[in-house]
């Protein structure tokens, strides 16, 4: 990909490394959600442009390699059970969650607007602290 880059007329690319912090445990996975796209975040669902990736929660860091420039937002769930969603009781997570930027959490999920963040230089980092409510 390097050599790519270096070529005349390429795209520039950068690699973001998400760093995830506060898990209250190793259990089950860490689930990702990448989007440039306003109207799929946080889920991702429906976004075939959506990058998605689900680590073992031992794994602090995630690599997402060679996104173009332009905004993107995460979301991130610590899905302790493996069941692959969020679970919740009457609507409030009982797992653990969490955005790029760290906004604040009102009510329900924040906007892709305070969650996003550019990507422009070859190489990025967010942190993203997760919270439990239950």
């Amino acid at each position: 990909m390097i050599v790519v880059s270096l070529l005349p007329g390429a795209a520039p690319v950068t690699d973001l490394t998400v760093d995830v912090t506060g898990l209250r445990s190793d259990k089950g996975q860490i689930r990702l959600c990448l989007t440039a796209d306003a109207d799929h975040f946080p889920d991702c669902k429906g976004d075939a442009a959506a990058i998605t990736r689900s680590v073992p929660a031992t794994e602090r860091e995630v690599r997402f390699t060679a996104l173009s420039p332009g905004a993107y937002a995460v979301s991130v769930i610590h899905d302790e059970n493996g069941n692959a969603k969020l679970d919740t009781f009457a609507g409030i997570p009982r797992e653990g969650f969490g955005f790029s930027r760290n906004p604040a959490i009102r009510f329900g999920p924040p906007r892709f607007d305070a969650a996003r963040f550019d990507v422009s230089g070859p190489t990025e980092t967010q942190q993203v602290r997760m919270r439990y409510i239950l």
